[in-house]
């Protein structure tokens, strides 16, 4: 079961265009594509008459138009044509979803139309500042259940095992973690103190020696994951507003969950990043060194799937996944409550 009323990444904006784009979301098959005026047109992908995917049809104008017999449907689902009939049938009605594009993806809501709210979107400080990069991003399918991502992004300590290449760095495994939870999320954190910067961040830092090193990893309802990062030289960091200290370095990945099904995720991703807005070597390095993490975090977390999914004797949680077995609380209260009203 899923959270219905709020927004999910359905797509990259520059992945949908006047072409049908069929893609399963939450379980439901959906058709994306794009009106003549740019906006993004979301419908079930299935014609009410024998349920073949309206994506095996054609786009004529604004209108879907289905390959079995000619019904032709606008962007609300409604039918405007039906080529064998007298009439249109008043039940020849397909169910579209509220879209907007923001920060490169197209949004979809897959709840109660009439509750769609644009304010209910992430927010993403210095989108737009010049002073700060960013990277192209991308998409990873991966076939597991979407609450394992956000696990996983609840866990600041995964990385010394698990990136020893990129992230990890020492205190990775050890420092303690504080939690802190909100009405729609948590936190958890920590400053490691005095310790080498990690082999991923060593070249992009502005400064020479040791750091002090913030991990916030923080996951928003429904799945939402921000792992935000602070380096700055040794002794000088520690405080909320270390992003300000001279020579700060801050990088922040914004991570998207998407659940297909209760096997499989689509992960959507970008980084933002305080300096070098201008260089596209950097922003290339960057994103190539997520790719390459994310595919390690892939082949985990896809094992932890079917682990747990076919599991024959209990399994124990650590201290560790305090942060994870709140979200998943969090979560159940959430679905509970939207399915009682």
């Amino acid at each position: 079961m899923f959270l219905e009323n709020c927004w999910y990444v359905a797509a990259r904006g520059e992945d949908i265009g006047r072409h049908l784009t069929p893609r399963k979301l939450l379980k439901r098959n959906v058709v994306l594509y794009r009106l003549e005026n740019g906006a993004v047109a979301a419908l079930d992908d299935a014609c009410p008459h024998r349920r073949l995917p309206l994506s095996k049809g054609q786009l004529l104008g604004d209108q879907i138009e289905c390959g079995y017999h000619g019904l032709q449907f606008d962007y609300s689902g409604r039918c405007v044509a039906a080529p064998t009939q007298s009439r249109i049938p008043p039940n020849a009605v397909v169910k579209s979803y509220p879209t907007i594009e923001r920060w490169g993806f197209v949004w979809i809501w897959m709840g109660e139309r009439d509750r769609a709210d644009e304010s209910h979107l992430p927010d993403i400080p210095n989108y737009s500042n010049p002073d700060w990069g960013i990277t192209e991003g991308g998409t990873l399918n991966i076939r597991c259940n979407y609450l394992w991502l956000t696990d996983n992004l609840l866990d600041p300590s995964h990385v010394a095992w698990v990136h020893k290449t990129s992230f990890a760095a020492p205190g990775a495994d050890k420092t303690e973690l504080e939690l802190r939870t909100f009405d729609d999320g948590l936190i958890v954190s920590r400053w490691i103190k005095n310790q080498p910067v990690p082999p991923y961040y060593a070249s992009l830092v502005k400064f020479q020696g040791k750091c002090d090193r913030l991990q916030h990893y923080e996951v928003r309802l429904p799945s939402t994951c921000i792992n935000r990062s602070i380096f700055t030289p040794a002794g000088s960091g520690g405080e909320e507003d270390s992003e300000h200290v001279d020579q700060a370095y801050v990088m922040i990945s914004y991570n998207f969950m998407t659940p297909v099904d209760d096997d499989n995720s689509a992960y959507y991703w970008f980084q933002h990043y305080n300096t070098d807005p201008n260089d596209e070597a950097v922003a290339k390095q960057l994103n190539q060194g997520a790719i390459a993490a994310f595919n390690e975090d892939r082949e985990i977390l896809e094992a932890v799937h079917v682990g747990m999914r076919d599991q024959l004797t209990p399994n124990i949680n650590l201290g560790l996944d305090a942060g994870a077995v709140r979200f998943r609380e969090l979560m159940k209260r959430s679905i509970a409550a939207e399915q009682k009203d």
